[in-house]
Parts: C-alpha cells; sequence; structure tokens
C-alpha cells in the first residue's frame, strides 16, 4: 500500500476513533454494562480491545498469540482485560489515549480501520445511538472485507455475491446483486446479523444465510 493510501486511512481511523470518544463520554454506568454485537462483551470490554488494537505492535502481538496457543479468541480476551480499566471511566482515558495511534501488529491498515468502524457500531447500535461512521471511512474496509478473511469470515460471508452501495461507490462480485448502505454491507460482511435486514436485493437472503451458517459452525 502506498505511504499516502496508509496515511489517509489512520487519519479516518483517528476521526472515527475521536468520534466513538465523543459517544463514550455521554455514557452513565448501567449503559457501559449494556450487551454490544459483539459476542458477550459489554460497552467496556469492546472499548478494552480498541485499545489493546491501537496499543500491540508486530512483536508483542507475536509474543501473545504463542502465548495464547495461537487461539485468537484467548489472545483477545487476555490483551481486552490488560488494557480495562478499573472502571468505565479509567477504560475511557485509555482509549482516548490511542486516538492518534498508528500501532497494528501488520501493515493490514485497512483492517484496523475496520476493527473501529465494525466495533463503534457494536457499541452504538444497541445503545440507539446515532453517529455513523463516513462513507469515505467505511469504503475501504467494505473494499478490503470482500477480499480477504482477516479478523472476520468477510470473504466467506460475501463468497457468490454482488455487492452494491447505495450510498458510495463500493462494488465487488458476481452473483445475485445485494444492495445497501456501505456501512450496512460492512457491518453484514462482518457478521452482524441486526445490519442484514438493512439489505436489499435478491442476493441478501443468500448473505443471511452464509452469515448464519458461519455462525453456527464456530
Amino acid at each position: 500500500m502506498a505511504r499516502a493510501d496508509d496515511d489517509r486511512l489512520w487519519d479516518l481511523a483517528r476521526i472515527e476513533r475521536a468520534a466513538l470518544v465523543k459517544d463514550l463520554e455521554t455514557l452513565d454506568a448501567e449503559q457501559w454494562r449494556h450487551a454490544t454485537l459483539c459476542g458477550r462483551w459489554d460497552v467496556e470490554e469492546v472499548v478494552a480491545h480498541l485499545t489493546a488494537s491501537g496499543s500491540v505492535g508486530s512483536w508483542r502481538w507475536f509474543r501473545s498469540m504463542i502465548g495464547a496457543g495461537f487461539r485468537t479468541d484467548v489472545h483477545n480476551q487476555r490483551r481486552m482485560e490488560e488494557h480495562r480499566g478499573s472502571d468505565p471511566a479509567e477504560t475511557l482515558e485509555r482509549f482516548r489515549a490511542v486516538v492518534d495511534s498508528t500501532t497494528a501488529p501488520s501493515s493490514h491498515t485497512p483492517a484496523y480501520l475496520g476493527e473501529v468502524v465494525v466495533h463503534a457500531q457494536d457499541i452504538r447500535r444497541p445503545l440507539g445511538l446515532a453517529h455513523r461512521p463516513s462513507v469515505e471511512a467505511s469504503t475501504p474496509v467494505a473494499e478490503f472485507f470482500v477480499r480477504q478473511n482477516f479478523t472476520v469470515s468477510s470473504r466467506t460471508h460475501a463468497a457468490g455475491l454482488r455487492l452494491s452501495a447505495d450510498d458510495g461507490p463500493f462494488e465487488a462480485g458476481e452473483g445475485p446483486l445485494v444492495t445497501g448502505s456501505t456501512l450496512a454491507l460492512v457491518m453484514g460482511m462482518a457478521g452482524r446479523d441486526a445490519y442484514l435486514d438493512e439489505l436489499d436485493g435478491p442476493g441478501a437472503a443468500l448473505l443471511r444465510s452464509q452469515v448464519r451458517a458461519a455462525a453456527d459452525h464456530r
């Protein structure tokens, strides 16, 4: 990836992290304990995970994965616990400290932008928070997700489908058409069932079945 493109993606990640900080500043104690779209983690745990994502470079990631027996879920749980504070206020301060971070385990910058885009909505959607990531931020994530299974099985979910955003330039794949906002396509590829009803077209049912089939095999 060209340096200019990489810098642009990190700038977008900073913007989305900062927007999430503003939303988190409004939460009360009960909301910090609220369930999210990210499995069993509550809001504070997802925020701690995002702090870990902005704090762990390649060497620390490799050591952590070795220690976890290359089990990603164990690695993620340990690093989340490491970066969670003694209370939500401290957890938020730790996340605020990595808003400008460009630390990551690898050079897959669109994936780390995707971490922020997806996990921010994992938090916002259940809480009814209105902010949505920009189309500019969501588009490179969609382009990456449709090509690779990385932190999520996005390529598997989108296999055999043509995806087309109705609010931006993203379009990829061949097969039955699935249309919707760039964000809904990103979240659908990320396996977030809550966003599948925002998608239309003859391929929407197939995407839904592929997401649910993948979830059943975890």
